[in-house]
């Protein structure tokens, strides 16, 4: 249950918090606009995605897509193929899954593969990335949609990818981390609005 992981690599905000920060933002997954576009770089085309689960498309602790967001859910199947849309959790597939039967159910759920990773977020990474490779998508192509900063934000990051930050998710989360997470995006991007914290570039990492 201990994410040893994002307990290692959110040190690596100290020196870079830039790191943790989105380049799409919007409050829930139902406000997002298909197929995926970033702004600052219109020709990008992104190829491969990334779902968390829990407080992202379903419920916490709920293995189905959130009712109000089914819309959302079938337009996002109808613009990707299946084999470039990724469940990640830190939940489902994980080590904590015993025999991964809640991957495999949510799996039925989705229609979505979910990836089994002994590593949790922001440390599966390469997973992701050998994953994704299959398919001939590189990281540049890929886009991570979470509602964590220090998780999925952090892993799209270090990853090279792009990030979209669900900032209040299915519910706001009222619990020490989040809301601490919203705190820190708030004095790197707001009140800094005339030199505000960017987000790293992912196609300089190419």
């Amino acid at each position: 249950m201990f994410n040893v992981s994002a307990t290692l690599n959110v040190s690596r905000l100290l020196y870079n918090p830039s790191l943790c920060l989105p380049h799409i933002t919007v409050k829930s997954f139902d406000q997002i606009s298909l197929p995926f576009k970033i702004a600052s770089h219109p020709d990008v085309v992104i190829k491969g995605v990334v779902l968390d689960k829990d407080n992202c498309i379903a419920k916490d602790h709920d293995d189905k897509v959130w009712p109000a967001y089914n819309e959302t859910w079938d337009l996002l199947k109808q613009s990707y193929p299946k084999e470039h849309l990724l469940i990640v959790s830190n939940s489902a597939g994980t080590n904590d899954d015993k025999d991964h039967v809640q991957a495999q159910k949510l799996e039925n759920d989705t229609g979505v593969t979910v990836l089994r990773h002994p590593t949790k977020k922001p440390g599966c990474f390469n997973e992701i990335a050998d994953y994704f490779k299959q398919f001939d998508i590189q990281s540049h192509e890929i886009l991570i949609v979470g509602d964590r900063l220090f998780t999925d934000m952090l892993m799209a990051n270090m990853m090279g990818s792009w990030g979209l930050w669900l900032s209040e998710g299915v519910e706001l989360s009222s619990k020490a981390l989040p809301v601490m997470e919203r705190s820190l995006y708030h004095r790197l991007v707001t009140t800094r609005s005339d030199d505000p914290f960017v987000p790293p570039n992912p196609l300089q990492k190419e």
